[in-house]
């Protein structure tokens, strides 16, 4: 008998959810408030940065480690809003956060040893840690609240755990860990000697209230954490797929051993471009934040008077719902009808748990969108609680 063609480690990896259900809102027409990615470009200074630079011939082979100046950008970056002391050598510019999450598992984890995440969690983990030969354990956040269970984590961590990520502010919850939660994973991480990979890209989509508190500022964290983030969600230009990540300079070394053997280099032209908006000024992060969490407002208000139960997101592009009260068991299953009850298309949480059950009835929105696409949508999810 032929074998099978996918190695046995990703054959529970299939089409994204976020593909199946882009697809379903092309063929129905239905608003896309699934995969998380704005409808208006970015900043028209950072556009035009990029534009330059294609017509002053930055269209070959960058250097391997990233261009300098956004090396010196990020380290200018993370001592600016963060106090943290980078050298540009420790910074390694990615084909976005997602190619360095997966460079960085391959680099540090042997065949057998364990990888924490939170759950739910962004399904490329998942995938990484799949490819590394590594094995997933997980940390449940609870719906509404999300919050990190102390306990939990503890319980999950044994001799063989190499590697904690940690997820904040978190997709697809929404929910911004507090400095007191980071503090105690800290502590964790010194006590039990474990590497630490943080994805921080909605770093400056946090709201009113929160805090983004990055994990390498704790003591004794800087040595034995990866510290990821990108402009996509930052700059409203996930397509570029301009990516970064910074730590102790071993551990940078060794992720970038794995990364040259995937993308090897990227985005020669977005680069500098990116490199200048990381400057923008103080203002400006401020207000596309502030603008957000009002879209956010305008769209946690439309689930709730249709019905929903949600949560109040502290981050991110996300708010989850849960259909229960609507009488749907299965967010699967409401996902999937969505087009059809309402116009709208969302994504089940299921797919991002180990055990579905937690999110089961559960449902991600995102509100990256045009006020008028969300007052659209709110309108049209009216028609459930009717």
């Amino acid at each position: 008998m032929r074998r099978p063609v996918l190695t046995e480690r990703m054959r529970g990896f299939g089409t994204t959810v976020f593909a199946e259900m882009s697809a379903l809102a092309v063929r129905t027409g239905a608003i896309n408030l699934g995969q998380g990615f704005p409808d208006t470009d970015g900043p028209a200074s950072l556009l035009e940065d990029a534009v330059a630079a294609i017509r002053a011939g930055a269209n070959q082979y960058p250097p391997g480690p990233g261009v300098p100046e956004l090396r010196r950008a990020v380290a200018a970056h993370q001592q600016r809003f963060y106090g943290l002391d980078v050298d540009p050598d420790d910074v390694l510019v990615t084909a976005g956060a997602t190619e360095a999450v997966a460079a960085a598992l391959l680099a540090l984890c042997e065949r057998g040893d364990e990888v924490v995440v939170l759950e739910p969690y962004y399904d490329a983990y998942a995938a990484g840690i799949a490819l590394a030969g590594a094995e997933r354990r997980t940390v449940p956040l609870r719906f509404p609240g999300f919050a990190l269970d102390l306990d939990a984590l503890r319980a999950a961590v044994t001799p063989r755990t190499r590697v904690l990520v940690v997820n904040s502010p978190h997709n697809p919850t929404g929910t911004v860990l507090t400095r007191a939660e980071l503090e105690a994973v800290a502590a964790l991480a010194r006590e039990r000697d474990l590497l630490v990979l943080t994805d921080e890209v909605y770093e400056h989509l946090v709201f009113s209230g929160s805090e983004h508190v990055p994990l390498a500022t704790l003591p004794g964290m800087a040595e034995r954490t990866l510290t990821v983030s990108s402009a996509g969600k930052t700059f409203s230009v996930t397509g570029w797929k301009v990516g970064w990540v910074h730590g102790p300079r071993e551990l940078v070394a060794a992720v970038r051993t794995v990364k040259q053997f995937l993308t090897y280099v990227g985005a020669a032209p977005f680069q500098p471009a990116v490199a200048r908006a990381l400057g923008r000024p103080d203002e400006d992060y401020a207000r596309e934040a502030a603008d957000l969490e009002q879209r956010r407002d305008l769209l946690v208000a439309g689930l709730r008077a249709a019905g929903f139960a949600t949560s109040v997101p502290q981050g991110t592009y996300f708010v989850v719902a849960d259909a229960a009260p609507l009488g749907f068991e299965d967010g699967y299953e409401l996902c999937r009808r969505l087009p059809e009850l309402a116009g709208v298309v969302a994504v089940p949480l299921a797919p991002f748990h180990d055990d579905p059950a937690l999110g089961r009835s559960l449902v991600r929105f995102c509100f990256c969108k045009r006020r008028e696409v969300l007052e659209d949508a709110a309108t049209r999810l009216a028609r459930l609680g009717g």
